[in-house]
């Protein structure tokens, strides 16, 4: 390991070093990060998933870094051209562009106007223009290949100009002065085509360059690339050639003013149009970055939404020429009917139909996706409730990627026989039930609960999704009898392979009925059965522990625990239990049963509550039997509504309209905040008030600032 790297860690995440070399040796090891983050927190000092992957994350890139260091050492000290200073600069540069500058003046160059007039003998010329004799002689250099003086001048000032852009200093200063002092500039192209005025914004805008927020840097790309606006940086060009011409022009004379137009050609065609090429670049790394991790908050959001448990749903997908796709699923989430309503065609007999189907299968919630026609499926939802004074509630669900589940492989799989669009109904029902179980058969990147999320890297947005839904997933735990391949690929340490092999032993043996089958049995080998185990729960097993949390390597401990409070594992979750272990000395009993802090703290949790799910502690979502529409509201109405996203700018909140109402960040607290997502996640219900109403636009602005 790398030692300094270690310690510039340390230093970034104010942890001791320790932390970081344990972290990185159990990830050498092959420890997948939920099983550190759960069951090695003694060895990281409890760090959680998101620091193990940030220190795995920046480790990597900093070794990365110093590799090309290493390289690029290498092949300038190969051309006998490497000196201390040089190495020493090299090595304490902080990002790749820094290390790639100052490689630049050693780097094998394609054919240039510099290296064709170095070629023609002019080198030594420009080296004499840069002394700045009063007197300049030009005469030897012309040959066959450089007719006259003018040409052999033209030459040479090709190699300064060269010679200013590989300057890495140079560059620092001006790509520093015009990421500090520019402005970003976006004009409306006369052809442009923007029907709905997207980009309004935008059609006369500037902002300065350090100042423009990560979504608008997304937003002006967009514009770019849609060709409705040109986008340009503006700075002052001549305060940088004035700081050129103060480092490199010493006298007044002939050589100064062919020095002061070679500034002047190097800045316009080498090196403004790569710095502007390089920050436009920086802004969108960091937009890409801001906008990656704000989707993964709202994804971890909404994968953690309480389940509504026990009840029968019907999952009802609006549309109005196609149809309304209806798929009911009984407690358990097992499909049961399917068909299609036209309740915008033959309203009665649609409603007919339906009432049937509620009273047959004695649905208790209908799920109403939230795409086309879906406030107006709720009036009429809402209305067959009212007038038939039916004990059902309602509820607006995202449907956002129940299409792509529709026609994935594991859709068709499941229900070989339904339609794409009964089983995105059957999705829009069972999200209700299982958020998490069912949202897991769905690309994360396809759930849209960002912002911008088809203009970043897809790369990295899909890799850091994938990180927050096994993070989610792992947090909740599965039951391994009854558990999907969707979600059992998110458990760790988990391979297609030994999926295959757990969906195989349960096709041909039935239900495991303890860990301890899973291990004897071999169906997983001894490193996986470590770090995937303690998320893999046998909810009536022979042996109780098996339903928690707790990992097989402490139960010794955990029954010895027991034993000294006079209890036994039959007696999990009893009140007499959950009183004693409420009442108990941490710090001793560690020391009495030989385990740490973090551990015991665990499995006292677990011990209290056997079936925890860190949902349950989640607010569950607001269910509906009647509708709101923008005429009902007024200025200043108190609502409750479900936060929906959480983008830069603000968050959108379901009030129970066609449209989500929107918080901006000014109207989220009186106190300063950095970001909504500060105080707010996707699933959150609120309090807010009516701020404004736009009738036509069918928009409303909404406060959370009280009365």
């Amino acid at each position: 390991m790398n030692e300094s790297i270690i310690k510039q860690l340390a230093l970034e995440n104010n942890i001791k070093e320790e932390q970081i070399t344990k972290t990185l040796a159990l990830l050498e090891e092959g420890d997948t990060i939920p099983f550190i983050a759960r069951y090695r927190k003694d060895v990281t000092g409890n760090l959680d998933e998101e620091q193990i992957k940030n220190i795995s994350d920046r480790y990597k890139y900093e070794l990365n870094l110093l590799e090309r260091k290493e390289d690029v050492i290498r092949l300038i000290d190969e051309k006998g051209l490497l000196t201390e200073e040089l190495k020493n600069q090299i090595l304490s540069a902080t990002k790749l562009v820094e290390v790639e500058d100052l490689y630049r003046p050693y780097k094998e160059k394609k054919k240039t106007k510099a290296t064709e007039a170095i070629k023609f003998g002019l080198e030594p010329l420009a080296k004499i223009i840069l002394s700045f004799p009063d007197t300049l002689f030009v005469d030897k250099f012309i040959n066959e290949n450089v007719k006259t003086k003018e040409d052999a001048i033209e030459g040479a000032k090709y190699i300064i100009a060269e010679y200013i852009s590989d300057n890495a200093y140079y560059r620092k200063y001006i790509r520093n002065n015009i990421f500090n002092h520019g402005k970003i500039k976006t004009k409306v192209k006369k052809d442009a085509e923007d029907p709905n005025k997207t980009y309004e914004m935008y059609y006369d805008y500037s902002e300065e360059i350090n100042k423009i927020k990560p979504h608008r840097v997304l937003a002006v790309n967009r514009a770019e690339k849609e060709k409705v606006v040109t986008v340009s940086i503006d700075y002052s060009t001549e305060f940088i050639t004035d700081y050129l011409k103060s480092k490199l022009v010493k006298k007044d004379n002939e050589c100064g003013k062919y020095v002061c137009e070679a500034i002047e050609d190097s800045l316009k065609r080498l090196i403004l149009p790569s710095v502007e090429r390089e920050i436009r670049s920086e802004l969108t790394d960091t937009a890409d970055d801001s906008a990656i991790i704000n989707f993964g908050k709202n994804l971890e959001s909404l994968l953690l939404t309480p389940p509504i448990k026990e009840k029968v749903v019907l999952g009802f997908d609006p549309g109005f020429s196609n149809g309304c796709k209806i798929a009911i699923v009984d407690k358990t989430g097992k499909y049961l009917f399917s068909t299609v309503l036209y309740p915008f065609k033959d309203e009665n007999k649609a409603k007919d139909i339906l009432l049937d189907l509620i009273n047959r299968f004695k649905v208790d919630i209908i799920a109403i996706g939230n795409g086309t026609a879906s406030r107006e499926s709720e009036k009429f939802i809402s209305n067959l409730i009212k007038d038939n004074n039916l004990d059902v509630k309602y509820i607006i669900v995202s449907e956002a990627g129940a299409s792509i589940y529709s026609v994935e492989d594991v859709a068709i799989e499941e229900f070989p026989n339904l339609s794409p669009n009964e089983r995105s109904a059957v999705s829009i029902g069972r999200r209700l039930q299982d958020p998490l179980s069912e949202l897991v058969k769905i690309p994360p990147e396809g759930i849209g609960v960002g912002l911008y999320q088809h203009d970043v890297k897809e790369s990295k947005l899909k890799e850091n999704l994938d990180f927050v839904t096994s993070k989610c997933v792992n947090e909740v735990g599965v039951n391994i009898n009854t558990a999907s391949t969707s979600i059992l690929k998110y458990i760790s340490g988990l391979t297609k392979k030994s999926i295959d092999k757990i969906i195989e032993y349960r096709e041909k043996n039935g239900m495991f009925t303890s860990r301890e089958e899973i291990k004897k049995k071999k169906v997983l080998t001894d490193k996986t059965y470590e770090q995937a185990i303690g998320f893999l729960r046998i909810t009536n097993g022979s042996n109780p522990l098996d339903k928690t949390s707790i990992h097989p390597e402490s139960y010794d401990e955990t029954i010895k625990l027991l034993n000294n409070l006079g209890f036994t594992i039959n007696d999990l979750g009893k009140e007499e239990l959950v009183n004693k272990l409420d009442t108990l000395d941490i710090n001793s009993i560690s020391k009495e049963i030989n385990i740490d802090i973090y551990t015991l703290e665990d499995i006292i949790e677990d011990l209290k509550k056997p079936n925890r799910d860190p949902r349950d502690s989640i607010k569950a979502p607001i269910l509906k039997s009647d509708i709101l529409t923008i005429d009902d509201l007024e200025k200043g109405m108190k609502l409750e509504g479900t936060v929906r996203n959480v983008v830069d700018f603000g968050a959108f909140i379901d009030i129970g309209l066609h449209n989500d109402g929107l918080v901006h960040i000014s109207e989220i607290s009186d106190d300063y905040i950095k970001h909504p997502s500060d105080v707010l996640s996707v699933g959150d219900i609120v309090t807010v008030y009516v701020k404004d109403i736009f009738k036509e636009k069918e928009k409303v602005a909404l406060t959370m600032k009280g009365e």
